[in-house]
């Protein structure tokens, strides 16, 4: 499998699709970079696809509306293709009325250009729901990356047509990413290295090993719902 990045072509069907990642990886694997505040540099497009967003980490070094113009700026690259990471995160200090309005911003600026969103959420999944149901009008997808939640909180999450996308916490079998994985249906399922250093081929294995299916079907899969939620296809 070629991934043809530079106009944007899926030339076979059996590729490993990296859904975010910060590193740039093999000819075999589409890169959905996705770019911390501080990394608002267009040139990343030389990696291939990208997402570019706020991180709720980084709201203290930029404002958000001029983080929000600079989105909006790259918006007509085409390798351009999703907005975030952003989201709510519990775990640090920068409080939720502070994270909540960046966040709510970007949902509209994703939905204004049609783009699908990648979501950072950390302990706050309950404040996520709450904003998707009230926020009127949402047309365009909501990935949740690194999904590591126990399969209760996975279900609320695809009740309400979120996608889930998993990393190396599938490595690890303390985790409750693979009861998660387990209940999540196949065309809502995503796979990402993020930072870990590990191959996105021994996740699709790992993750393959625990669907009870081959690598190839789950491929496919996975490609599938990349051209359907990034390349509108």
């Amino acid at each position: 499998m070629i991934i043809e990045t530079a106009n944007n072509t899926l030339s076979s069907a059996d590729a490993y699709i990296d859904i975010h990642c910060h590193q740039t990886g093999s000819q075999q694997t589409v890169e959905m970079i996705s770019l911390a505040t501080q990394d608002f540099d267009v040139t990343a497009t030389q990696h291939g696809f990208y997402s570019l967003g706020l991180h709720p980490w980084h709201l203290d070094a930029e404002n958000a509306e001029t983080a929000l113009r600079k989105i909006s700026a790259a918006s007509q690259d085409p390798q351009l293709l999703a907005i975030g990471e952003c989201g709510l995160d519990k775990a640090i200090a920068t409080p939720l009325a502070m994270q909540i309005p960046a966040f709510i911003g970007q949902i509209k600026l994703a939905n204004q250009l049609g783009k699908p969103l990648m979501i950072h959420c950390v302990r706050a999944f309950n404040e996520l729901i709450q904003i998707k149901k009230s926020t009127p009008n949402i047309q365009t997808p909501w990935v949740i990356h690194g999904f590591n939640g126990k399969p209760a909180m996975a279900e609320q999450l695809l009740r309400h047509g979120l996608y889930l996308s998993f990393g190396a916490a599938l490595l690890n079998p303390r985790s409750h990413a693979g009861k998660a994985l387990s209940c999540t249906p196949a065309d809502r399922l995503f796979l990402e290295t993020d930072t870990a250093n590990v191959s996105i081929d021994a996740i699709y294995a790992a993750a393959a090993k625990m669907l009870d299916l081959d690598i190839a079907t789950l491929r496919q899969q996975i490609l599938s719902n990349f051209k359907r939620v990034f390349l509108h296809d």
